[in-house]
């Protein structure tokens, strides 16, 4: 059997026919329809309905089971009395449209806070979950035997309604980059904060209204690492704000100019205030002075989308003024994960404009909040980015150090989330940018956003912090040194988001070359010839400085020089007619820094700076040419080239003496070889060049020779091998000029050993 379907209606109505069903009430003035829905610019206007949550087991616990409903997307449970919280837990769960999908439990923090003076409801922390049309609610006391859930429970549930105009005309400011979507713990904290109790305040003047635009921005992209983008309809002129901006007044003295840039805030016509909830005139600090800025976040889910957020704004808009019954939204600025900021409570962003925010400090602060629970989900750099622009903008217009502390007074007794207690009157000394727990007992801003906050204040305060020089486009690098021959690029980074950075300039010997915006990450320059000291220096929006390590860059201009010219000779090693073994000698340098030297003729090959031969073979018969570059860290060349031709002389070509048998074998060069064991036999070559080597064959039972050159005894060689070799290049002689030379070996007839086999020789000509 199906659920019943109930109806939302502007009155509370059950029919008598629906036994047990449940009594829904709704507070919208309209039939949950836009005042914008006939295409001309106006509020959006939110419907809020109710369910009442009886109490069983002696008043420790309510519950609703799962309820089919009209569309909402924010809820919260409230109680009768403002003062009262709940110790216990309150969990829900809701249902997707459409696919009737049930999510997971999601905790609700039990104190809202007091909120205004005039609160006439408590509650817990509203939580966004969605477009949704059914829930589900279990509360249940503390664990105390006297715990008992406060009277007159009830859930609330919120439809913020749709507005195209609205979003449409955000969407150059907010939609075009991607949504992050991040997963989404239950919250445990409690965001909302009791303000101070009835205020002084000094009533504004309003009689001639103004607008604050909504300007296309480009705010930092999210850093979650899944992103979708979303679709952007064609942008159009946000509607005029009604909210107050009132003119200066002889009590309230014009908004003192900031020491930092104002960001782009999304005025309360932009995100679809509905004004006509919230009659009452704002309030305003009655000190006339921002002393701290209270962080924090709303302890709901963080899976809303960028597209979704003015109407995250507007659902909690609509839970503390309609629901709880706060003359207004609570807090001074929202930011959404995306970077976009919106203006909270009314009265003027540029005034010092009294929050519901942090109960006790309320008259000396302004609350900042960014959209979604920060417990075990870390915010990202674009949200934290947006806080320190407001943070600096709005202590900057009262000369207070981000960075800094304040002397605060406490407007009532209290205590810490960290367990410091105080009175009534008490002087606090606090950071000029605090959490929330600071000031008040709840995990607000959550665990990960309160870790976050020294980020923020650096951010806020400057001097730009990580700057580093990254490289040098342009120069090579060589231990800590850059050279270069022409222009360079250096590029850096920092930790600051360039959003609060003005300038960067790019100092050669402490002098600026170039000047580039705070959203570059590099910068170009020619340098003169010589060593120089190259930095980056960063201009903080405060005006404050940081300047960068120096990289060390020469820049030169003289091509490297082959010292010693190269030279190719024969060396030891297997002999064949396609791949005669050569040495290639040379030596580079260069007054600066050799870099490498590469061989591009007839093959290819790199060579460290220290390298100065290479093992080479050559194809026999062919000439070669062999073309080294050698190239210095600052990228200029010098050339240099030899040339040589291997040529084999086999052993029939020589003159012999004594005896000599020819033999036959597929190692051979060409197939056959002499060997003789004859005391005294001789083989001689005569030959033009300027390197040569006698090729053998060796086993454990070759003899020895002597080796003449031109007549002189020059070497004597021993064939003895223990593994047998074919082609063996044994001996070899170099000269540095080509010449005519005869080369004779004679057998030793070494004992028990005598036999030398031969193939003849190779030789190299220029």
């Amino acid at each position: 059997m199906g659920r019943p379907r109930y109806v939302w209606g502007t009155a509370a109505v059950v029919t008598a026919g629906i036994a047990g069903g449940l009594v829904l009430s709704s507070g919208s003035d309209q039939s949950g329809r836009n005042a914008a829905s006939d295409g001309k610019p106006g509020p959006v206007r939110s419907e809020t309905r109710t369910a009442a949550l009886p109490t069983t087991d002696h008043g420790t616990k309510a519950t609703l089971k799962q309820q089919r409903t009209e569309p909402f997307s924010l809820l919260g449970i409230t109680w009768t009395d403002p003062a009262a919280t709940i110790t216990g837990t309150i969990e829900a769960r809701t249902r997707a449209p459409g696919t009737g999908q049930w999510s997971n439990w999601l905790r609700l923090d039990g104190d809202s806070g007091a909120g205004e003076a005039a609160a006439r409801r408590g509650g817990s922390e509203p939580a966004w979950v969605g477009p949704s049309d059914g829930v589900e609610v279990r509360v249940t006391a503390g664990r105390h035997t006297s715990d008992r859930l406060p009277t007159g429970l009830r859930l609330d549930m919120i439809d913020p309604g749709k507005s195209a105009l609205v979003n449409s005309a955000m969407q150059p400011a907010v939609f075009n980059l991607p949504a992050t979507d991040e997963p989404s713990p239950s919250p445990a904290s409690t965001d909302e904060a009791e303000p101070d109790g009835p205020s002084t305040q000094e009533p504004p003047t309003v009689d001639d209204p103004t607008t604050e635009p909504t300007e296309p921005k480009a705010p930092d992209e999210p850093t979650t690492p899944s992103q979708t983008p979303s679709s952007s309809p064609t942008p159009e002129t946000p509607p005029a704000s009604p909210s107050p901006n009132p003119s200066p007044s002889a009590t309230r003295p014009p908004a003192p100019p900031s020491t930092a840039p104002r960001p782009l805030i999304v005025t309360r016509a932009g995100w679809g205030a509905d004004e006509s909830i919230t009659p009452e005139e704002p309030g305003y600090l009655p000190g006339g002075k921002i002393k701290s800025v209270v962080v924090h976040h709303t302890a709901e889910s963080n899976n809303y989308t960028c597209t979704e957020a003015p109407a995250v704004v507007r659902g909690i808009y609509a839970y503390h003024v309609k629901q709880l019954g706060w003359k207004d939204v609570g807090y001074n600025f929202l930011v959404d994960k995306c970077g976009t900021i919106y203006e909270g409570r009314k009265g003027g962003v540029d005034q010092p404009v009294m929050g519901a925010h942090a109960y006790g400090f309320n008259h000396e602060t302004t609350g900042i909040s960014i959209l979604g629970t920060y417990t075990t989900a870390a915010p990202n750099d674009a949200a934290l980015t947006s806080v320190a622009k407001i943070a600096a903008w709005k202590l900057g217009q009262y000369g207070v150090d981000p960075a800094g502390t304040a002397i605060l007074t406490a407007g009532d007794s209290g205590r810490s989330y960290a367990g410091k207690t105080w009175t009534k009157g008490a002087k606090l000394s606090l950071p000029a940018i605090l959490g929330h727990r600071d000031s008040y007992n709840t995990q607000c801003p959550g665990d990960q956003l309160y870790a976050k906050l020294p980020t923020a204040r650096a951010w806020t305060a400057g001097p730009v912090i990580g700057l580093a020089i990254k490289s040098v486009t342009g120069a090579n690098l060589a231990g800590t040194t850059y050279y270069t021959n022409a222009a360079i690029t250096v590029n850096w980074s920092a930790s600051t988001p360039s959003a609060l950075i003005t300038k960067y300039e790019l100092l050669v010997d402490g002098k600026p070359m170039a000047t580039a915006a705070g959203t570059a990450t590099s910068a170009k320059a020619t340098l003169a010839l010589g060593s120089h000291q190259v930095q980056v220096r960063a201009t903080h929006q405060s005006g404050k400085t940081t300047t960068s390590a120096a990289a060390t860059v020469v820049a030169e201009t003289t091509a490297p020089t082959f010292t010693t010219k190269p030279n190719l000779a024969l060396r030891t090693g297997t002999v064949n007619t396609t791949a005669v073994p050569v040495k290639l000698s040379w030596k580079a340098s260069d007054n600066a820094a050799l870099k490498e030297v590469r061989l591009t003729t007839p093959t290819t090959a790199a060579y460290g700076p220290t390298t100065t031969s290479a093992d080479l073979t050559a194809k026999s018969g062919a000439a070669s040419t062999w073309s080294l570059t050698a190239y210095d860290q600052a990228g200029n060349t010098g050339k240099a080239t030899v040339s040589g031709t291997p040529v084999i002389v086999r052993e029939t070509a020589a003159a012999k003496t004594g005896t000599w048998t020819s033999k036959s074998s597929a190692s051979y060069l060409s197939g056959t070889s002499y060997t003789s064991s004859t005391k005294d036999a001789s083989l001689s070559w005569t030959f033009t060049g300027n390197s040569v080597a006698w090729i053998v064959s060796r086993t454990s039972n070759s003899g020895q020779a002597y080796v003449y050159v031109d007549g002189t005894k020059t070497a004597t060689v021993d064939l003895k091998s223990a593994t047998i070799k074919y082609r063996d290049a044994i001996w070899t002689k170099t000269w540095s000029t080509s010449a005519k030379h005869t080369i004779k070996i004679v057998i030793v007839g070494t004992a028990g050993r005598p036999a030398v086999t031969t193939n003849g020789i190779v030789y190299l000509r220029p």
